[in-house]
């Protein structure tokens, strides 16, 4: 067998080995709606916190909310100037800023401080930007970053008072840590493959539940390309899951294709769930799901 150190084809390889049982017998028609954060939204598939869209479509950024807004599911965006995350938040959206793990936490502080005032339902941190693939911190568009504690993760979150989510997590081991800080969620990602060989999110995703005893929102990003892998991901445990790098070459079509592709991957994930007895998003199994062996 011929392997990649590659995490995407990896985490391709893991999704395509999961196999589903079919229940027919007493199911019906499900519903796809969730309840985040005090808000209801249509679907778990949401948007992923990307950054820089603008460089491939003009008023990317702006495109991509409108899209989450149209099909009425919660909104991520990654990095980006204030009077572009207005902007976001103009069209309605309801959304989550997510901030580097800036080296200098007066910056981190301010960032959080605008993100409230403008209007997002909730703020996190990408931790995973802590360093460069040498060891060193790491430098974002000239902006530099540093690894950041347990205590000063629990700092953001009671500067916050919103819901603070971490981003990037891939262990039980920082799972545990966050829900000890007081984070309302986290995100379990290895950022398109930011290290060699990481494991499937899919695959960390039971363990970490096990740490932290469902106490947050844990919501699964990477390679979710159809309702078919929300499906997976919904029924090992995750809350919702973000789409993102599926979705982007859509935007140079307008927010309406983007949106209509959401409603499909939904419409193709409430398929699934009605062939596999499922009638609603809180009430997945994981004992549908089969490992292929051969």
């Amino acid at each position: 067998m011929e392997y990649s150190s590659n995490p995407d084809r990896i985490t391709r390889d893991f999704f395509d080995s999961l196999l589903l049982e079919t229940r027919y017998l007493d199911s019906a028609v499900p519903s796809t709606g969730v309840r985040l954060f005090g808000h209801d939204f249509d679907t778990p598939v949401m948007t992923a916190a990307l950054s820089h869209l603008h460089n491939t479509t003009p008023g990317g950024m702006v495109i991509y909310a409108q899209s989450a807004a149209a099909a009425n599911t919660l909104h991520w965006v990654g990095m980006g100037s204030e009077q572009e995350l207005e902007d976001i938040l103009a069209t309605g959206a309801k959304t989550i800023k997510i901030i580097k793990p800036h080296a200098d936490n007066s910056i981190v502080f301010s960032k959080i401080e605008h993100a409230v005032k403008a209007g997002c339902i909730a703020v996190g941190m990408d931790i995973d930007h802590a360093f460069k693939s040498d060891g060193t911190p790491d430098n974002v568009f000239g902006l530099k970053m540093a690894p950041k504690s347990q205590a000063e993760i629990r700092e953001f979150v009671q500067a916050a008072g919103v819901p603070f989510i971490v981003k990037g997590v891939l262990s039980p081991r920082d799972a545990e840590k966050c829900a000890q800080a007081g984070c309302a969620g986290i995100v379990v990602s290895h950022h398109h493959g930011m290290m060699p060989y990481s494991l499937p999110p899919l695959m960390a995703l039971p363990d970490i539940l096990s740490a932290t005893g469902r106490e947050m929102h844990v919501f699964v990003d990477c390679g979710i390309e159809s309702g078919m892998d929300a499906y997976k991901c919904l029924a090992l445990g995750a809350t919702a899951v973000s789409v993102g790098r599926h979705l982007m070459p859509l935007l140079k079509n307008g927010a309406g294709a983007v949106a209509a592709r959401i409603r499909e991957m939904t419409a193709e994930l409430a398929g699934v769930m009605a062939r596999t007895g499922v009638t609603s998003v809180s009430n997945m199994d994981p004992t549908v799901l089969h490992r292929r062996t051969f």
